[in-house]
């Protein structure tokens, strides 16, 4: 049976390996494999085959919308008419909107997203029998690992 555990590098990894040599799992037997984490940053625009449920355009799009309404309205007594003005108020929304997105996106939710979640950077497999394969995992799981998956 193979135990696979990811843990946060930390001084934890080293006390559970050392209890499990400890319990009597031999030192061929534990396998702990450094992650390398992404190194570039997060792409900002989708793509065809990857999108992260984000839109950019819908805050643009309702305050174009609304300009384009507000601005034909008054259109009416200006020069140029309602139809004029009322593009150039949708124009003028639209990418007063999508400023706002992009600077939401880019300042305010980037600090959210390097404060949030865990990084799993350390995996460590264990091979050991099946009648030790829950001691394994109790010991891992004393120890803060943040997940372990058994495969028989």
């Amino acid at each position: 049976m193979q135990l696979f555990s990811t843990f946060e590098h930390s001084v934890h990894i080293e006390l559970a390996v050392a209890t499990l040599e400890k319990k009597g799992i031999p030192k061929e037997a534990i396998f702990v494999v450094p992650v390398d984490n992404r190194l570039e940053k997060r792409k900002m625009f989708d793509t065809l085959h990857r999108s992260d449920g984000t839109s950019l355009i819908d805050i643009g799009a309702a305050l174009g919308t609304a300009c384009a309404v507000i601005s034909a309205s008054i259109g009416f007594k200006l020069s140029w008419g309602p139809i004029y003005w009322g593009l150039i108020g949708a124009a003028g929304g639209f990418i007063i909107g999508l400023i706002i997105r992009l600077v939401t996106e880019l300042i305010i939710k980037k600090k959210k997203r390097l404060l949030k979640g865990f990084h799993s950077e350390i995996i460590v497999i264990i091979d050991c029998a099946e009648s030790d394969g829950d001691m394994v995992e109790n010991i891992l799981f004393s120890h803060f690992a943040l997940g372990v998956g058994k495969v028989i």
